[in-house]
């Protein structure tokens, strides 16, 4: 195991120090017990029975009974806290990994998240802690219990009889050789076997929150092909490590048999002058059966080992790429924002040099209202990503009240930038919470946004008004309806800049007319940046910039774009017009 591993693994443990001690403590003194039990009745058949002074010997067989029945008693006690303890301190482990993970995905920057699929975050999250903390109850907590055991017993054996203890210790050798040979072969299927579980449980992931696209497109029986390939590949990729799994238990299970053979076959015939007494060979037998019970144990866990190992270190490739996460606790925090927005000669680029932005400059002054008008792919969304700092740029300056953003707390800078997307997101919770976002914010505030959202007959038309439980992403809803609900709650945090992203494409006219009368309200004291496709909703804005290839080509309001005879605007819009005519 790497020293990387082994590092990751002992930070992931340090918090439960303590209970692994207590937990390790215990357990060898179970295996003290463990050990000892056998000596004590091979003390009773070999110098009491077998002597013929059972009779004389009473008390003392009888003392010697009690304390083999006091540590049955105590052994099954501590064995009973020990798997209490281990069960508790798994959980912890879960616990925690669990919440590193979650706060990690929280906190890192959309990089990551375009590089990293939500169903592999998913899988590190469910699957790959699961895997670290089987490992932990079945594995970490014994180790110190299985150590002690064989140290103890090759001791004891040693002082009852090193003849036939050597001639015993001769079979360990072929055991371990054994070991080392499957589970190297084993180690290279294990990996690429972890890898094909993590595709599948993705692709499940996918199929299911993609579930109406799937249903659109009448996509069923290919999805299904393509889950049946892949069930098909992780069932392949299993059958290895289950064929070394069965042989190296079934070898061990070989290996201790030759070793009660070989007692009793030395006792027999005597030799290298090995005494027959019954007590000895019923303790030999009894330990080499109990030193091969710690060795089986190691075999049969080294799948989840193996497994757990694996997840550590995908998980920790997550966690120690520390250079992902956003700092929300640096940064100014400006008294009393006016929104003005300005772009300093702007270069960005998703990846090396493929320039989404091109030396883009602009103004927006506080309380403006600007539209942002293009083609697809000309730069307009990744403009919105970044005045919210969701992506750093490579070169020039963004300016918010003369403050550069970079220079500005992230907390406060997303608290007073607010985005209606086209498509938002509902959470499955109620009415009230998907407004609030963790909130508390009093009934008639609530109701009031609601008012100013023009929400008041879609939520007042539910079961449960503002109480009612949404459905998962808001599916029992329909694209107006999730507008509004986005509407009301961009109101109800009251930002200092409004950024609309096609927000009323899926609201009916009349709807459209009273959010965009609150829109209009609300814009007079705030920044306001629309994108558009519908060129109509967008005449009356105090600024127009069009934008092609990343790069600006007009600046100006409406009319000032149209006195432009061969503007790009110019004949947008006449195009645009032109098709509403037709269609109209």
């Amino acid at each position: 195991m790497k020293n990387q591993t082994l590092h990751r693994i002992y930070k992931m443990l340090k918090p439960q120090k303590k209970a692994i001690i207590i937990i390790s403590l215990l357990s060898i003194i179970i295996s003290i017990c463990e050990v000892i039990r056998p000596y004590l009745i091979k003390i009773v058949i070999d110098d009491y029975l077998s002597a013929g002074l059972w009779q004389k010997g009473a008390m003392t067989i009888g003392i010697i009974g009690s304390i083999y029945i006091a540590l049955v008693l105590i052994g099954n006690i501590l064995d009973f806290v020990v798997t209490t303890a281990t069960s508790m301190t798994g959980e912890n482990v879960i616990y925690s990994i669990r919440n590193k993970l979650y706060k990690y995905a929280q906190y890192a920057n959309m990089k990551f998240h375009d590089k990293t699929p939500a169903g592999t975050l998913f899988v590190r999250i469910t699957n790959d802690v699961e895997d670290i903390t089987t490992m932990f109850k079945d594995v970490i907590t014994t180790f110190a219990k299985d150590v002690v055991m064989i140290i103890a017993l090759i001791v004891i054996m040693l002082s009852i009889d090193y003849k036939l203890a050597l001639l015993c210790f001769a079979i360990i050798p072929f055991v371990i050789l054994t070991s080392v040979i499957i589970t190297r072969i084993s180690n290279r299927v294990r990996e690429y076997s972890k890898n094909v579980k993590t595709k599948l449980n993705v692709f499940l992931a996918e199929s299911i929150y993609g579930v109406k696209v799937i249903k659109i497109f009448n996509r069923q029986f290919e999805k299904e092909k393509e889950c049946e390939e892949l069930s098909q590949e992780f069932y392949k990729s299993r059958i290895p490590t289950s064929f070394t799994e069965g042989f190296l238990i079934g070898m061990m299970t070989v290996f201790e048999n030759i070793g009660v053979a070989v007692i009793i076959w030395a006792c027999v015939n005597h030799v290298f002058h090995i005494s027959l007494e019954v007590g000895v060979i019923y303790v030999f037998i009894t330990y080499l059966k109990q030193i091969f019970e710690p060795i089986n144990r190691i075999v049969e866990n080294f799948e989840t080992i193996q497994e757990a190992v694996v997840s550590v270190n995908k998980i920790y490739d997550i966690l120690d790429h520390k250079e992902y996460l956003e700092n929300f606790e640096e940064g100014k925090t400006l008294e009393n924002i006016k929104g003005k927005i300005e772009f300093k000669h702007v270069w960005f680029a998703y990846k090396d040099e493929n320039w989404v932005l091109k030396d883009v400059s602009f103004t927006i002054e506080p309380g403006q209202s600007i539209a942002l008008v293009g083609k697809t792919g000309s730069g307009k969304t990744t403009i919105i990503n970044l005045i919210n700092r969701f992506y750093e740029i490579q070169k020039g300056e963004i300016l918010i009240d003369d403050v550069n953003i970079q220079d500005i707390n992230l907390r406060y800078l997303r608290k007073q930038v607010s985005i209606v997307l086209q498509d938002p997101f509902i959470f499955a919770k109620s009415i009230r919470e998907n407004i609030e976002l963790n909130d508390n914010l009093s009934d008639d505030y609530i109701e009031d946004v609601i008012r100013l959202s023009s929400a008041e007959e879609f939520i007042g038309s539910l079961p449960n008004g503002i109480e009612e439980i949404a459905s998962e992403r808001g599916n029992s809803y329909s694209a107006g309806e999730k507008q509004l609900l986005a509407f009301a709650r961009i109101f109800a945090h009251n930002p200092s800049i409004f950024i609309l992203d096609e927000a009323t494409a899926n609201i009916d006219t009349k709807t459209e007319a009273l959010i965009q009368k609150s829109v209009d309200t609300l814009s007079k004291e705030k920044t306001s940046i629309f994108i558009a496709h519908r060129l109509s909703t967008i005449v009356n804005v105090d600024k127009i910039i069009v934008l092609n290839k990343g790069e600006i080509l007009e600046q100006g309001s409406h009319q000032e774009l149209l006195q432009i005879p061969d503007g790009y605007y110019n004949k947008l819009y006449n195009a645009y017009y032109e098709q509403l005519m037709a269609t109209s």
